[in-house]
């Protein structure tokens, strides 16, 4: 039998260890399709409820595995559903390459059935490398292109095949003019800045008295170096969402998440600091940095495009995180002087922790949000992986999980896109059979898109060498996180028939699938429900029924900004009492005892 182009294209998967393409099948695909049968489905074909949910499933499985994503779609409609997966990849800047099928050239440019300008439709999402495959010999250049081209540029890129394309005979380049050949390898590189440009980062950081470090999931490579270059300079460090796992938040100057979504000490760490070293991260909210002129800076980021544009550095270090500080720290001052503002750090975090379980433990109805994943935090295992979707919860995982090392942790940090959660969790299965994952999701994120993609759980967890996929849902009833961003930014209360969610049965729902279920209305079952799905031998879902009247408060909230958002829930909201109530006793807790008014 002779090859196809559809038989080549998963040959040069496989030669490339990719081992998992998720997708949804369509008659775009019908020849690759027909390729995954002769092939035994090796690289496994990972079916999903829908083609975004693939997408999201490919960034889930890069994201966890350091390797490429790999997700495949029919024509117009099936590459339309790809795109806020691949953005989200675009953004969180994560190899991922999408295959997708195309009309028949024959019929291309004749407003055929599902016929999609998908050139122009991948452009901006897959600006790095987008390329139609016309004739055989293109292969397998297009191909070895875009997976050399995610790796290089840790971007989403894209392959169009039409379907009578996928059918060929495969022959393979020639030694001929206007022929491409291609080639498999893929060695390994570093970058590193100048000398010159070292040294004087080192008389930036052996300058300063009250230093600062930011890091971003562009450290999580470099871990003991950042751990090192910290204690040299006895700075504090503070993490963006996306670096949530790059150190572990049991060093005592780690001031966990910054931002809206951050914690206090962070906050204040970014506010007193005169020096800041930032690795790794392009966190975009400036006014949660240090005031301009105030500290000195220094970045070090391996993406010359992406240095210099978030604060007024003096120094900008173009390298690999970890190859870079090995070459800077035996520049740094280690007679450095008194340690003050160390210990300052640290007490800022240990009364942090107080007032983290201080929160978790107030009363509210039924269940308080914060309380739900504070009880998860100790159970958690040391080989977790954790994903959060977009919304109030992304607040509570970012505050009170405590990241160990070992553990991994993601989120859609850039795009904030909601729906990832689950489909994150289930990529991360694939790269990950052998460990636990937990997708903490709200009641909007699994409306929109969980529900469905638990029965891929369902489907798929016999092949997983640890079958634990505990997906905690936030059931309040309430697009939460966007009802308080109205009350904050615009004053203005619930609009409930944008904002109010159905009561849905979400683990009467898992029970149907033959999944554990676990319905949670009281508090005191909270920790409970956290050990039987952790002990479950298999895919469980535990809903918790929470109050939407306790606030995700940013830590910089003042007294009188708290009045403010009062006075707008006073106008009108639905639960203007709860509301008030509910975030008086959340920020008085950061005014008891052991800390000023501030």
């Amino acid at each position: 039998m002779s090859t196809k182009v559809s038989d080549h294209i998963l040959e040069r998967l496989r030669e490339w260890g990719v081992d998992h393409v998720f997708g949804y099948p369509g008659d775009g695909i019908n020849g690759l399709l027909a390729a995954w049968g002769r092939a035994d489905n090796q690289p496994r074909f990972v079916q999903s409820r829908h083609e975004e949910m693939s997408a999201f499933e490919a960034v889930g499985y890069a994201k966890f595995s350091g390797r490429i994503g790999v997700c495949a779609a029919t024509s117009g409609p099936g590459a339309i559903h790809l795109l806020n997966g691949l953005y989200d990849a675009k953004l969180d800047h994560v190899p991922v390459l999408a295959i997708v099928g195309q009309t028949h050239r024959t019929a291309m440019g004749g407003s055929y059935q599902q016929e999609v300008d998908l050139h122009t439709l991948f452009k901006d999402v897959a600006s790095e490398f987008v390329e139609t495959v016309t004739v055989p010999e293109q292969l397998p250049n297009v191909l070895d292109r875009a997976i050399r081209t995610a790796y290089a540029r840790r971007c989403p890129t894209a392959i169009i095949i039409p379907g009578d394309v996928q059918e060929l005979d495969y022959s393979a380049p020639t030694h001929e003019f206007k022929m491409v050949p291609s080639s498999l390898d893929r060695s390994d590189w570093t970058a590193v800045p100048s000398q010159e440009s070292l040294e004087r980062a080192a008389e930036i950081l052996n300058s300063g008295d009250k230093p600062a470090i930011l890091i971003g999931q562009g450290a999580a490579g470099a871990r003991a170096e950042v751990e090192r270059i910290a204690e040299l300079l006895g700075a504090g460090v503070a993490k963006a969402l996306l670096g949530k796992d790059a150190l572990s938040d049991e060093l005592p100057y780690v001031t966990g998440s910054i931002g809206l979504l951050g914690t206090r000490p962070s906050y204040e760490l970014m506010r007193d600091c005169d020096t800041l070293l930032t690795i790794g991260s392009s966190f975009p909210y400036t006014q949660f940095l240090p005031d301009f002129g105030k500290a000195r800076g220094v970045q070090i980021d391996i993406d010359p495009h992406m240095v210099g544009m978030r604060y007024p550095y003096e120094v900008n270090l173009v390298g690999d995180a970890k190859a870079t500080l090995q070459r800077l720290i035996p520049m740094l001052d280690v007679e450095r002087g008194g340690r003050e503002w160390y210990d300052t750090v640290c007490d800022n975090v240990s009364r942090w922790h107080e007032v983290m379980e201080r929160r978790a433990q107030q009363s509210a109805d039924p269940i308080n949000p914060e309380y739900v994943a504070h009880a998860l935090d100790p159970l958690l295992p040391d080989n977790a992986i954790v994903t959060s979707d977009s919304g109030s919860t992304a607040n509570w995982y970012a505050r009170h999980l405590t990241m160990r090392a070992g553990m991994r942790a993601s989120l859609s940090g850039t795009l904030a896109t909601m729906g990832p959660g689950v489909p994150y969790a289930i990529g991360a299965k694939f790269a990950h059979p052998d460990r636990p994952a937990i997708a903490l999701v709200g009641d909007g994120a699994m409306q929109m898109n969980g529900m469905a993609e638990l029965i891929t759980a369902a489907k798929y967890r016999d092949l997983w060498e640890d079958p634990r996929l505990i997906v905690a849902i936030w059931n309040n009833h309430d697009l939460n996180q966007v009802t308080w961003e109205m009350r904050a930014m615009e004053g203005a209360p619930s609009f409930l028939p944008s904002q109010q969610l159905p009561d849905v049965q979400y683990a009467a729902f898992a029970r149907s699938l033959g999944l554990t279920g676990i319905r949670v209305e009281k508090p005191e079952d909270v920790e409970a429900a956290w050990r039987a799905g952790l002990e479950a031998d298999g895919p469980a879902v535990l809903e918790f029924l929470t109050d939407p009247a306790v606030p995700p408060i940013p830590p910089h909230a003042s007294w009188e900004q708290m009045e403010a958002a009062a006075a707008s829930i006073l106008k009108g909201d639905a639960d203007r009492a709860s509301m008030v109530k509910q975030g008086f006793k959340a920020k008085v807790q950061e005014f008891l005892p052991g800390r000023e008014k501030t």
